[in-house]
């Protein structure tokens, strides 16, 4: 989200909706901290198209890495906005949406390209996410060579390159339209809701209807990595970073340092409706603690709230400023939602919350980015995927409890039956 506004209640007023036009503290994430974007350009590999005359005996295999994605630079953050505010899963406006999205990006565009000009001109999730899933595939190469060669897609919801952009791609190199092949969608969330992953997902589902049809033994057998909240290699790269972190203090104060893990909030409206979200984010966090031996006292927090409804707390902000007040002073923000830094990590958490803090002791853990034992878990996520043969997880077929989404249901039910085709592949 993680990266990302997301869902209103779909019952807030006409009245309350259009307080959303005053412009949020954060609303979308940006450029890593170590690196500058002028020096990571290169991180966006231009890789040759492969086709379908690959010698491993399954491949080649598409690897489609899905986010929420973000402007590259100030003059995309209009775009990006009304796209955003477009999509009835992640902020729904009812029958207002039509007027309502167009409204709220207008008026939010310019605070948001200032916070993006702060941090750089521009969110790095681009050129990060090239960067992971290019280095994953070449690590998928060797320890996957039944299934190789491996080629890395981006598929952004909200940014270039959009999913249509992405599945256009898919056909021009040679998957689909009567040649097959095979895909991988690979959520870049690791903790699943239907206001990120899910809308990916449904977005994919569309365009694959659109440029595909109905399918048949021709078209791109697909199959879905939805969540890995707790997968090892993703705990060890968060306890690493958390590490190095407390490094930093002296030892006399390490062990009473406080981690604040900080992760996208949701709507009540969300939460009560069923989603995952939240009890997967939990599962991560108290993973990374058991990896850390529960050496510090802890506490999971959410930040990025937008608009009048009642969100996920506590927030960020507020737990931050209360413990400072109560002298707790030592704070190590954990980013536990975001696979790369952007502008939830750069400006919300580093230049509002770190900034207003007003103490030395508050300190952010960087972000995974091109943490080698980050790519090295995304490329052993993505091998035991292809080895086990499955469409999905089990969870992805279950929807929420208080689902009304024919849309949701209709891509679900596509995906988990993508399983009978892979099986008789």
């Amino acid at each position: 989200m993680r990266n990302s506004v997301t869902s209103l209640s779909r019952r807030a007023s006409t009245a309350s909706m259009l307080q959303l036009t005053a412009p949020p503290t954060t609303c979308l994430r940006a450029a890593s901290r170590s690196i500058p974007i002028s020096s990571r350009r290169s991180m966006a590999t231009v890789v040759p198209p492969v086709t379908q005359d690959a010698t491993s005996s399954k491949g080649p295999t598409a690897m489609v890495f899905m986010n929420m994605g973000g402007p590259s630079t100030t003059g995309e953050v209009g775009d990006f906005l009304s796209r955003l505010f477009a999509d009835a899963d992640l902020i729904p406006l009812g029958r207002f949406q039509s007027y309502l999205g167009p409204l709220i990006s207008r008026r939010r565009t310019p605070k948001i390209e200032k916070q993006y000009a702060a941090i750089g001109g521009g969110s790095p999730i681009r050129k990060w996410s090239e960067y992971q899933s290019t280095e994953m595939c070449k690590i998928l190469d060797r320890i996957s060579p039944e299934t190789a060669p491996h080629k890395p897609y981006v598929a952004f919801r909200y940014a270039d390159p959009l999913t249509e952009e992405m599945y256009s791609r898919l056909l021009a190199d040679g998957f689909g339209n009567g040649k097959g092949g095979r895909a991988v969608a690979f959520t870049q969330y690791p903790q699943y809701s239907c206001s990120t992953t899910g809308s990916s997902l449904n977005e994919l589902w569309k365009w694959r209807t659109r440029l595909e049809g109905k399918g048949g033994e021709g078209a791109i057998k697909w199959s879905v990595i939805d969540r890995w909240p707790v997968h090892s290699g993703l705990v060890e790269a968060f306890a690493k970073n958390v590490e190095a972190q407390l490094a930093t203090y002296p030892e006399e104060r390490r062990k009473d340092a406080v981690l604040l893990f900080s992760a996208h909030s949701l709507p009540m409206s969300v939460v009560n409706r069923g989603d995952t979200y939240p009890a997967e984010v939990a599962a991560t966090v108290y993973a990374v603690m058991q990896r850390l031996g529960f050496s510090n006292p802890y506490r999971l927090c959410w930040q990025s709230q937008v608009g009048p409804s009642a969100w996920l707390g506590a927030q960020t902000s507020d737990t931050v400023s209360a413990y400072v007040k109560a002298g707790k002073t030592d704070l190590i923000l954990i980013p536990i939602a975001f696979t790369s830094d952007h502008i939830e990590t750069l400006f919300e958490l580093d230049q509002e919350v770190i900034h207003e803090a007003g103490s030395p002791g508050v300190k952010r853990a960087e972000s995974l980015n091109g943490n080698p034992v980050f790519i090295q878990a995304l490329a052993d996520i993505a091998a035991a995927h292809l080895k086990s043969g499955e469409s999905c997880s089990k969870q992805m077929g279950l929807r929420c409890q208080g689902c009304v989404s024919e849309r949701c249901g209709e891509q679900k039910k596509f995906f988990v039956g993508q399983q009978e085709v892979l099986s008789a592949a």
